[in-house]
């Protein structure tokens, strides 16, 4: 292996815009697995680019890191990932996506409800909480992330 086909700690941040940290914080969870020189510097595959890539968009979309970790697990090791691993991780993950996109409209239009009536409480609130009933069901707001 050519040494311009690795990346330096450093060169990963840049790349990614990661800080340093947040690369050995996944580092430590087995996301990435650098190699070691004899001077026991990091380096880094440049596929690991996209692996942390990867991190940052999942994570935004609001996957836990235990289902990135597990998607991570099933590309390969040593080579880029290509099309097709990462058509398998789309397709294994795009259920997941759509549950939230579901629960997020479910919000915005229980929101939307709220604000339009105008009175903002749900313990009074005749509409969605006529006479509190959601008291019995537990803490937290229960029509909205039901």
């Amino acid at each position: 292996m050519k040494a311009n086909d690795t990346l330096t700690i450093g060169d990963l941040a840049r790349r990614t815009g990661l800080s340093v940290s947040a690369i050995r914080f996944y580092e430590e969870r087995g996301l990435v697995e650098p190699m070691r020189t004899s001077g026991n510097q990091r380096r880094f595959l440049r596929s690991d680019i996209r692996r942390l890539s990867f991190v940052m968009i999942a994570q935004r979309l609001g996957l836990a890191l235990d289902q990135i970790e597990a998607e991570l697990a099933r590309l390969p090791h040593g080579r880029t990932p290509n099309a097709r691993d990462w058509a398998r991780i789309s397709t294994s993950i795009r259920s997941e996506i759509d549950r939230r996109i579901d629960e997020l409209q479910r919000v915005r239009s229980t929101l939307d409800g709220c604000i339009g009536c105008g009175c903002l409480s749900l313990k009074k609130c005749r509409i969605y909480n006529k006479d509190d009933r959601l008291a019995a069901e537990g803490p937290g707001p229960r029509n909205a992330l039901g």
